[in-house]
């Protein structure tokens, strides 16, 4: 194990950078908790750096991402920012591609003492984490697309290493969560009826899943899983999916808890992972304070439970442990409530009272 861990630092836009600093400040916090120091260093790139420099990723940037233990990203993009091809300036996308990020994995669960939207009794108990292929499917088409003269044309690519891996890890992440008493299931979400990339999908999913016979697995159409979220989400424990459905049904998935700033994430590879709020910049509510920080703290505890695991360090898997623990103390005892929520804690209320828990 390493007393310091280095975090490559990148806030991007909009809210971005509001919800970056009160996530930075829970981390040291949590690293003064556990003894170990995070050298955090922030690099400019995003939409904005687009519009002002011509670059949206620097090189320099995505080499500190190389070089470093782990990645913390805040938001990037702005609609009113696009490329040639009409397509918005993403960069997040461009460091998936670029360091293989092939999982990305959204957890959304409840929280005692905030709402959920559903009337059910059974909503409160949501905890399900949602496994996205990353870099291939539909997303394949980015920078590849054609247009002619009356139509346009995306392709669509899925492999048998793709899936593959990403099927072992939504196994693997099943098997783990079955240890701390999840049911251990994985359901498959395609379309199968329809596609045959994604009948391909299927048979290399249930090809893999052979080999963990201590996971249960079923399938599920994309269309009938949308209907199935919202009428019992609480029946779920982890769904893998393709990168667009995935892309889709992520956000379904935050709104069952009561939106995007209580869903964090991570794309994970085989060396390196990046770990960001699921919500994007909010432009509208940028510089207002409003924004909610849980997402991108709960993304930070992310990092750090990622890093205990590959480093072998238990020190950092307690302080994920301490900020999640944090954050349910001040919902569940009332003590802040996001604006989403009909509350009136802005973004540096939720942060401080989440730092005096810790």
């Amino acid at each position: 194990m390493q007393a310091t861990y280095s975090i490559a630092v990148l806030p991007g836009d909009g809210i971005g950078t509001e919800v970056m600093a009160a996530a930075l400040a829970v981390l040291h916090a949590a690293g003064r908790r556990c003894g170990r120091r995070f050298d955090t260093v922030s690099h400019a790139a995003g939409a904005q750096h687009f519009a002002d420099t011509g670059v949206a990723l620097p090189d320099g940037a995505l080499d500190a991402c190389r070089t470093a233990d782990a990645i913390l990203f805040g938001a990037m993009g702005l609609p009113h920012v696009r490329g040639a091809d009409g397509t918005e300036v993403i960069p997040q996308l461009d460091i998936r591609f670029a360091l293989d990020l092939y999982a990305g994995v959204r957890p959304v669960r409840t929280w005692p003492g905030l709402p959920v939207p559903l009337a059910d009794p059974r909503a409160t108990g949501i905890d399900l984490v949602l496994v996205r292929e990353n870099t291939e499917g539909l997303f394949y088409a980015r920078g590849r697309g054609e247009v002619r003269a009356d139509e346009a044309v995306d392709p669509m690519k899925i492999t048998r290493r793709g899936t593959a891996r990403i099927a072992d890890f939504a196994l693997r992440l099943a098997q783990q969560r079955k240890a701390r008493g999840r049911p251990g299931h994985v359901t498959n979400v395609d379309k199968a009826n329809v596609f045959r990339s994604m009948a391909f999908w299927r048979q290399v999913v249930h090809e893999r899943a052979a080999a963990f016979p201590d996971v249960g697995l079923d399938d599920a159409y994309v269309d009938a899983m949308a209907l199935n979220l919202v009428a019992k989400p609480w029946q779920y424990d982890v769904l893998v999916t393709e990168n667009m459905f995935g892309d889709i049904l992520s956000d379904l998935i935050a709104s069952l808890v009561g939106g995007m700033g209580m869903a964090p994430s991570a794309d994970i590879g085989d060396r390196w992972a990046l770990f960001q709020p699921a919500h994007g910049t909010a432009p509208d509510i940028a510089g207002s304070g409003i924004a909610n920080p849980t997402a991108m703290m709960l993304s930070a505890a992310m990092m750090l439970e990622w890093l205990a695991a590959r480093h072998a360090d238990s020190a950092l898997a307690d302080a994920a442990l301490a900020i999640e623990d944090a954050v349910r103390q001040c919902f569940a005892q009332g003590v802040v409530r996001p604006f989403e929520f009909g509350g009136r804690s802005g973004t540096a209320d939720i942060a401080a009272a989440v730092q005096e828990r810790l």
